[in-house]
């Protein structure tokens, strides 16, 4: 098939290298603009474009899609189909249509559960027990098209967002495949997603990655398998910011104030939770390293009784 593709991260990187070694002919790629990175504010290509450059397509990065010239250069491509992955950016309808077979986007939960921007992170807040992969027909609304196909991806008792997130986007990259051979085929039936179910997914707040002790700790464990490792649940100690990149939570009743430190051993820094206890076990200072909680509290020492901030 003739694809015109869009996305811009790595989840949709894998898909597009999928595309190519599959033998599609991806004629265009849409990526968002060059933004600056990291501490320095280096302006680097994104995973999509490095991949679409790597393979000599073209790539195209406008600011909007909202323009006679962006559609009349979709169009010009006269493209079979428009494959979107993580793009950014919602599409026109008249960019929707702009390709023979329209536009069918890859997105990572099993719809019509987590809709929008944070699906990978919000399934595992929940604690939910599987997600997936939906191939949609997209229409106007965000994420509520026709599905084409679906395939399911179990999570696991230690997945964080990265292990998640990994699995997913192959698991993309194979389904992307094996749609695009049914739609090729006419095998494959758009089915409307039912209204029952529907969750919406939001964007990930720097806010919401505070832990807050009057929490359960199965809570807050969830929370900090899903914020790793963008953007890393943190917590504050004596005014100091410190990200909490993993940890564990048990059981345990006590009468101590919400995010005051029971312990420091092997196994990592216990604090109290509004129910059970968290075990702090990976932690970094602002500019270091993450580090075992041992390792970190030998130039950062805790004792018990002290107590940390959300």
């Amino acid at each position: 098939m003739h694809i015109v593709f869009a996305g811009t991260p790595e989840f949709a990187a894998r898909s597009l290298e999928a595309l190519i070694a599959a033998g599609h002919q991806v004629v265009a790629v849409l990526t968002q603009p060059d933004r600056p990175v990291g501490r320095g504010f280096k302006v680097i290509p994104g995973p999509v474009k490095r991949t679409a450059l790597a393979a000599h397509v073209p790539v195209y990065q406008p600011a909007t899609l909202n323009t006679v010239e962006t559609l009349g250069l979709i169009r010009s491509f006269s493209a079979d189909v428009m494959v979107v992955s993580a793009y950014g950016q919602l599409l026109p309808s008249e960019i929707l249509g702009a390709t023979r077979l329209g536009a069918i986007n890859i997105h990572a939960s099993l719809l019509p559960r987590w809709r929008g921007a944070a699906p990978i992170q919000r399934a595992l807040q929940s604690g939910d027990a599987e997600t997936g992969i939906s191939i949609m027909q997209m229409d106007q609304g965000l994420d509520t098209g026709p599905v084409l196909l679906a395939r399911h991806c179990p999570i696991l008792a230690h997945d964080t967002g990265h292990t998640l997130h990994d699995r997913l986007a192959d698991l993309g990259a194979r389904t992307i495949i094996e749609a695009l051979e049914g739609l090729k085929a006419g095998k494959l039936k758009p089915v409307p997603q039912p209204l029952a179910g529907a969750t919406y997914a939001h964007k990930i707040t720097t806010a919401e990655t505070l832990l807050h002790w009057e929490k359960d700790a199965d809570q807050l464990a969830l929370d900090i398998r899903a914020f790793n490792p963008v953007p890393v649940s943190r917590t504050y100690l004596r005014g100091e910011l410190l990200k909490v990149w993993e940890a564990e939570a048990l059981p345990g009743e006590n009468k101590d104030v919400p995010g005051t430190v029971l312990s420091l051993d092997e196994t990592g820094l216990s604090v109290v939770c509004g129910k059970g206890r968290l075990v702090l076990q990976i932690l970094q200072r602002a500019g270091g390293k993450p580090m075992t909680a041992r390792e970190f509290f030998k130039g950062f020492p805790v004792v018990p009784g002290e107590r940390l901030e959300g």
